[in-house]
């Protein structure tokens, strides 16, 4: 029988007592067990993360304990106590009494989980009166706009009489989390809140969730796929693998000590911030987690496990406690943690630390100009016309074999100066300078050569695969479009790019929906190099994968360009990839460039103050270190009216005065540094670091 690891808060009864738990789905072919033997408590003013990757039972637990697991979903064994009382017994109608005074939850998506045609007061209020008859609407109303100011929101009473749309990301979210705070609920679930929040405005809602705990007393539930949030909000961690805990811990005890290979295997996946390529290899996890439908006799994890043997093929490990507070379900947890287990060669895959050297030139952009017009706001269009600089007097250069990443919040240009180097936006002033060629004009007026040297992986892969066309013919469609290989010879040369992919023939026949994340965005990366391009522009390649797959795409990419001396443009809003992966970094704010450099210029001061907030906002996967708190209020301003001199004047935590509204002093550094700031660079060089980088600690690889 499972057994819930010792909480440090001893001495409080349980908000939530989980208890061997289990959750099936009926299907057509009988029950499937999504969920298998799940302990644990969690407390007031305690935050339990629960961890692992997509298809492991995280949200599956969470919507369990709030009756949402639909028609067909179930609560097969074990037991969920909130608060003393059964839950898994209980109606419908009991249970929406339940949710609707004591249990909130924040959804992943927040434009989802509003009403896009009611304004935020009502939606906020409705929340009190439908489970409140005695709350009248004044009442409520006030009610709502004193939470909207504990959340943080500017201008709380404007902002109930604004619907949805007209609410930046973090903006909605803030209002979700109010929402769910109005009845003083004892438990609050989060289910992954900052998955699609830039990075500063990711750091400010975790401020927040610390911020609640505290003041409420609110035991929370949060549920992600990134340690680094895990690092910077929980109190304990659970790691969830195909439907089981398999470790449990408090937080700095599991990244400093971390038991199972699995977990071990997470934290190898992660560059360590401040890593770069030339000094740290990725290691992956080989394999997936396993269907539901289709689990191991034995450990769950153990086809993945390089540390696995004849005993966890037959016996099912236990979940048991180790060193007091630290459980685990492993049977050689102990040897792993001492260094004396040997391990399966076969399942280990480390791949070799080959960097590109840099080559020549290849892409030099000069004071590049995209500019949109936009229609006037009188009838029909007409009245005054404005513009929108998006990308305005940018210049950077990149050779061949390096990666430029590109960094900023959303609408500070990354993308556009990607779409207009790719030709999907026509310059409008500047210049472009491509492997000698003018890239003038969009796609339609440039030559098949230009085409091909020239490629893109986007975000989503499932945007750019057609459901119904197989792999193989979609990358051949590429194939023959951009290069003269004869008809007879494309089925090879498809191979032969899946097999660079590490796909394989096997591959060539499976629609897009046969394929998992990882695989269909392997196929981007085959579809991408068909031309054998000099450049390629990767779009948040990473974003939407598991921390897994990810680092198995990032060292996809370095062996790339390591074979082929590849230059990538990297567009991201995560600094850790970044510094990892980038030889040079160039920081964007509303359509300008405000710092570029080599990637160890970023490491310490002098940093541009914009600069200083983005790495100040890295969740760092390291508990044990705390980065100086520099936080942006506001939100970018309207490209179509900047402010005067020095675009990031409005929130600047660095603002002198009225010289910040004249041009800003151009910086340039021996080291090839460019800072766009009024203050004087040994000012920017005196302050102190926002993170030392030597002091975070080198993760437990998964094979040492």
């Amino acid at each position: 029988m499972a057994t819930a690891a010792a909480s440090p808060r001893t001495g409080t009864e349980p908000v939530l007592s989980v208890r061997n738990l289990a959750i099936d789905y009926q299907t057509r072919k009988g029950d499937i067990p999504a969920v298998r033997d799940v302990t644990f408590d969690l407390r007031r003013g305690e935050t339990l993360a629960i961890v692992g990757e997509s298809g492991c039972g995280k949200s599956t637990v969470a919507f369990a304990l709030i009756g949402f697991l639909g028609k067909n979903g179930r609560i097969s064994g074990g037991s969920v106590e909130f608060l003393g009382q059964d839950l898994t017994g209980l109606e419908e109608e009991q249970l929406r009494r339940i949710r609707g005074n004591n249990i909130s939850m924040v959804y992943q998506d927040p434009t989802s989980a509003l009403n896009p045609s009611l304004r935020v007061g009502v939606q906020l209020a409705e929340i009190l009166t439908e489970h409140n008859e005695e709350c009248g609407e004044k009442e409520a109303y006030e009610q709502c706009v004193a939470m909207l100011e504990h959340v943080h929101m500017p201008d709380p009473k404007k902002m109930m009489e604004r619907y949805p749309h007209q609410l930046s990301g973090g903006q909605r979210q803030r209002v979700i989390i109010a929402g769910g705070l109005l009845n003083r609920p004892a438990l609050l679930i989060m289910d992954e809140p900052t998955t699609a929040l830039d990075v500063t405005i990711e750091a400010t809602v975790l401020d927040l969730v610390q911020e609640i705990k505290e003041k409420f007393n609110t035991a929370v539930l949060f549920i992600t796929h990134d340690l680094g949030v895990v690092a910077r909000v929980a109190d304990r961690v659970a790691v969830m693998y195909a439907g089981e805990v398999v470790e449990e811990a408090p937080i700095k005890e599991l990244f400093a000590n971390p038991l199972h290979p699995y977990t071990r295997g997470l934290l190898a996946c992660i560059p360590r911030a401040g890593a770069f390529k030339r000094d740290t290899v990725l290691q992956s996890i080989l394999g997936v987690v396993p269907p539901p439908n289709a689990l191991p006799t034995g450990c769950a994890f153990e086809p993945r496990c390089p540390y696995s043997e004849e005993r966890s093929r037959d016996e099912h490990p236990e979940f048991r406690p180790l060193n007091g507070s630290h459980s685990v379900r492993c049977h050689f947890a102990e040897e792993i943690a001492a260094g004396t287990k040997s391990l399966d060669e076969r399942k280990v895959h480390i791949p070799a630390a080959a960097v590109a050297e840099p080559g020549e030139t290849i892409l030099e952009a000069t004071d590049l100009k995209t500019y949109y017009a936009q229609k006037g706001r009188g009838l029909f269009g007409l009245g005054e016309k404005s513009v929108v600089k998006a990308c305005d007097d940018v210049d950077f250069s990149l050779r061949a074999g390096q990666t430029l990443g590109l960094v900023g919040e959303s609408g500070s240009g990354k993308s556009t100066v990607a779409k207009t180097i790719l030709g999907l936006e026509p310059v409008t002033g500047g210049h472009i300078e491509f492997m000698g060629l003018d890239l003038k004009g969009t796609v339609d007026d440039r030559a098949s050569k230009t085409l091909k040297l020239l490629q893109m992986v986007f975000q989503s892969p499932d945007a750019t695969l057609n459901p119904t066309m197989k792999v193989g013919s979609a990358i051949a469609r590429t194939v023959a479009k951009l290069t003269d290989t004869p008809h007879k010879s494309v089925r090879g040369r498809v191979i032969e790019l899946l097999d660079s992919v590490k796909l394989g023939e096997r591959y060539y026949d499976r629609l897009p929906r046969q394929l998992s994340g990882g695989e269909k965005q392997r196929v981007a990366i085959a579809r991408a190099l068909a031309g054998n391009p000099n450049l390629i522009v990767a779009d948040e390649p990473t974003s939407a994968l598991d921390v897994s797959v990810q680092a198995a795409v990032l060292n996809l990419l370095l062996e790339i360009q390591s074979e082929n001396n590849t230059a990538f443009i990297l567009i991201t809003h995560d600094l850790n990839v970044v510094l990892y992966l980038a030889d040079w970094i160039a920081v964007m704010y509303l359509g300008h460039i405000v710092d570029y450099g080599p990637r160890e210029a970023f490491l310490k001061p002098p940093h541009h103050p914009y600069t200083e907030a983005l790495l100040s906002a890295i969740p760092l996967p390291d508990p044990s270190v705390e980065p100086k708190k520099v936080r942006l209020e506001g939100t970018i301003p309207s490209a179509i009216d900047p402010p005067k001199g020095c675009v990031f004047n409005t929130r600047c935590p660095r603002y002198i005065g009225e010289i910040c509204h004249t041009d800003p002093k151009i910086h340039r550094l021996e080291n090839g540094q460019m800072i766009a700031c009024h203050h004087d660079i040994e000012y920017l060089a005196s302050i102190d670091p926002v993170i030392d980088f030597d002091e975070v600690q080198e993760p437990r690889l998964l094979v040492p």
